[in-house]
C-alpha cells in the first residue's frame, strides 16, 4: 500500500502498536522487518530518492509510522543503535516535539514532504545528512551529539533557536533556501562544537545572535546571499575558536555586533558584498586571535572595526577597502604580523576613513594606537611621522570648528609655525636645525658687512675718539674736532672705508677681534654671552648697513622664538593631548 492511504492524525501521538499502520507498504515492511536487527540502513540503492518516485512502495514510508519505530511503544522496542534510514520518501509530517529518545536518528538521502518537527526534544544524534527537506522545526532542541546536515537540501528554513547541541552543527556542503529570507535561524543556540557551513550555498540570513560555540563558526568556501539585508547576524556570539571566512562569498551584511572569539577571524580570499552599507561589522568584537585579509579579500562595502580589539593583524594593501569604507576609530591591536609596517602605507590605510561621512571632524585614536604599535614593533621613525601626519589632521580640523575668521588665522599661523619648526612637537629637535641653518647664514651676513665696512665698534668712546672719527675722511681732508679745538687730519687711505681704517691704527689694536661666526651664534642664542655683541653692532650709515641692522634684529627675535619653541617641544606642551 503506498503513502496515499489513510494515516493518522497529529493528535494519535505514540500509538500503541503496529497493528495501527497496517496494512504496511512494502517500504514499511522491509523496514518492520529488519530494522530490530540493529543492521538496516536503506531502502532500494540508498540515495535520496527523485521526484517521480514520491508513490513508489518501496522507497514511501509514513512519517507517523517512523515515530514509532524512533519513539517506541508497549507493543514495539526500539534497537538500542537507534533508527538508521536512507534512500526513504518520508510523508506526513514527523512530529518528535517533546520527547525523549536516548538514541541516534539517522535519516540520510531521504526526502521529506514536510518539515520534520523537534521542538524541545532531547534525542543524542540527529543525521540529516544528505536529505531534503522543507525546513527544519528544532526549536530548543537537546542533543547529547551532533546535529549533522552535510549535503542535506533544505527549501525552507533552519529554527534551532535555543537549542543545545552537546557537539557540532555540521552543514557542510548544505543547500538552504528559504523564501522568507532567514535560511538558518540559530539566536541563542548552544554548542560544545561549532557550526560547520563550509562550500555551503545558502539562499537566506542566518541568525547565530547570542550563540555561545565551543568551537569554530566555519563557512570556508560558503555562499551566502540575502542582498540588500543581514546575510549572516552573530551579534553577541561567543566563539572560543575561528570565524572561518576564507574562500567565502557573502552578498549581504556580515554582523557580529559585540561578539568574542577565542581563536581567529579569517577573510582570507573571501569577498564580502554591500554596496553602500556594511559588508562586514566587527564593531566592538573581541578577538582573540588574528584578523586576516589577504589573497585577494574583496570588500565592496564598509568594513566596520570600531571599537573592535584583535590580537593581531595580518593583511595586504591590496585588500584594504575603498576609501570611505573603513572605520577604525577606538579600534586596538597588538601587532602587524604580516602586510606593510611603513609609515606611508599604514597612513594610506588610516587615509582610507572619511570621518565626515559619519558626520565627524577627525578621529585621532586611530593614528595614537597604529602609532604605538609602531613604536613597539621598532620601528619609531615611521610611529613619529604617523603622529606627524595624525597632529596636522587634527589641528585642521581645530581650524574648520573656528567660527571667528581672526581666530582661524591665528591657528593657521601657528600651526604652520610649529610645522616648520617642530613638526606640531613631534621632533623638537627641528628646531637645532633651524638654529643652525640661521647661524650659518648670520654668520654670512655679518661676515659681508663687515668686510665692506657695515659694522662699528659698540662702544661710545670709541666712536668719539680721533682715531674711529677721522677714519671716516681721506688723508687729504681735514676736520675740526670740538672736543680739543683742534684740526685734524683724515686717516683713511683712498678706497679704505672707515672699520678698515680704524682696525689699522694702533690704538685700536686692544680692540677685541670681530668674529662672524661667534656674532652670528651671540645674536642667536638669547641666553649666551660670547661677547661679540657688547664689542659690535652694525652700521646703519653705511651701505648694507641698514640692511644687516634689520637682519640683526631678526635674528634676535628667531633667536628666542626657537630656543623657547625648542624647549616647549621638548616639554611636550605644543602637542595636542
Amino acid at each position: 500500500m503506498n503513502a496515499k492511504a489513510p494515516q493518522p492524525t497529529s493528535a494519535a501521538m505514540s500509538p500503541i502498536s503496529l497493528a495501527t499502520f497496517h496494512p504496511l507498504s512494502a517500504a514499511e515492511a522491509k523496514i518492520v522487518a529488519h530494522l530490530q536487527g540493529g543492521d538496516f540502513d536503506r531502502l532500494g540503492d540508498g540515495l535520496r530518492p527523485e521526484q517521480h518516485e514520491q508513490d513508489d512502495p518501496e522507497r514511501t514510508v509514513r512519517a507517523e509510522l517512523l515515530r514509532l519505530l524512533i519513539v517506541g511503544s508497549e507493543s514495539y522496542r526500539s534497537h538500542e543503535k537507534g533508527l538508521r534510514l536512507s534512500g526513504a520518501w518520508i510523508t506526513g509530517i514527523l512530529d518528535l516535539e517533546g520527547c525523549r529518545i536516548p538514541r541516534d536518528i539517522g535519516l540520510k538521502d531521504c526526502r521529506f514532504e514536510a518539515s520534520p518537527v523537534l521542538r524541545s526534544a532531547i534525542i543524542d544524534n540527529l543525521f540529516l545528512d544528505g536529505s531534503a527537506l522543507p525546513g527544519l522545526q528544532a526549536d530548543r532542541l537537546e542533543a547529547r551529539g551532533c546535529l549533522s546536515m552535510r549535503g542535506a537540501a533544505f527549501t525552507g528554513q533552519i529554527r534551532i533557536p535555543g537549542a543545545r547541541i552537546g557537539g557540532s552543527i555540521e552543514a557542510d556542503g548544505a543547500s538552504i533556501t528559504s523564501s522568507d529570507g532567514i535560511a538558518l535561524y540559530a539566536d541563542g543556540m548552544e554548542a560544545r562544537g561549532g557550526v560547520l557551513m563550509r562550500g555551503a550555498d545558502i539562499r537566506g540570513g542566518i541568525i547565530l545572535s547570542a550563540a555561545r560555540l565551543g568551537g569554530d563558526v566555519n563557512a570556508v568556501g560558503a555562499r551566502i546571499e540575502r542582498p540588500g539585508e543581514i546575510a549572516l547576524n552573530g551579534d553577541g556570539i561567543v566563539a572560543s575558536g575561528d570565524l572561518a571566512l576564507r574562500g567565502a562569498t557573502i552578498t549581504g551584511e556580515t554582523r557580529l555586533l559585540g561578539a568574542r572569539f577565542g581563536g581567529d577571524v579569517d577573510c582570507t580570499s573571501a569577498t564580502l558584498t554591500q554596496p553602500g552599507g556594511y559588508a562586514l561589522r566587527l564593531n566592538r568584537t573581541s578577538i582573540d586571535g588574528a584578523f586576516f585579509l589577504r589573497q585577494g579579500a574583496a570588500f565592496e562595502g564598509t568594513l566596520d572595526l570600531t571599537a573592535t580589539t584583535i590580537g593581531a593583524i595580518d593583511d595586504e594593501q591590496a585588500c584594504w577597502p575603498a576609501s570611505g569604507d573603513l572605520l577604525l576609530n577606538r579600534c586596538q591591536y597588538g601587532a602587524f604580523i604580516g602586510g606593510p609596517v611603513d609609515a606611508e602605507s599604514r597612513l594610506d590605510w588610516l587615509s582610507r576613513q572619511t570621518p565626515d561621512r559619519w558626520k565627524a571632524d577627525f578621529w585621532p585614536q586611530p593614528y595614537e594606537h597604529l602609532a604605538t604599535v609602531l613604536r613597539e614593533m621598532g620601528h619609531d621613525e615611521d610611529a613619529r611621522a604617523v603622529l606627524i601626519t595624525k597632529e596636522r589632521l587634527q589641528r585642521r580640523a581645530r581650524r574648520g570648528r573656528a567660527r571667528n575668521p581672526f581666530l582661524r588665522a591665528t591657528l593657521a599661523a601657528t600651526d604652520a609655525i610649529l610645522a616648520v619648526t617642530l613638526r606640531y612637537g613631534r621632533q623638537p629637535l627641528l628646531a637645532v636645525v633651524w638654529l643652525i641653518l640661521f647661524w650659518a647664514i648670520g654668520s654670512g651676513v655679518f661676515a659681508v658687512a663687515y668686510r665692506t665696512g657695515a659694522m662699528k665698534p659698540n662702544s661710545p668712546v670709541v666712536l668719539r675718539s680721533a682715531e674711529w672719527t677721522m677714519c671716516d675722511l681721506q688723508r687729504s681732508e681735514s676736520r675740526y674736532m670740538p672736543s680739543s679745538a683742534q684740526v685734524l687730519a683724515g686717516r683713511a687711505d683712498a678706497g679704505e672705508n672707515q672699520l678698515s681704517c680704524f682696525r689699522n691704527q694702533p690704538e685700536a689694536a686692544s680692540y677685541p677681534e670681530f668674529n662672524a661666526l661667534m656674532y652670528s651664534l651671540d645674536v642667536l642664542l638669547p641666553v649666551a654671552s660670547i661677547g661679540q655683541k657688547e664689542y659690535w653692532r652694525p652700521d646703519s650709515r653705511k651701505s648694507n648697513g641698514s640692511f644687516t641692522l634689520n637682519y640683526y634684529f631678526l635674528q634676535s627675535i628667531i633667536g628666542w622664538t626657537l630656543s623657547l619653541l625648542a624647549v616647549a617641544g621638548f616639554s611636550g606642551l605644543v602637542k595636542s593631548q
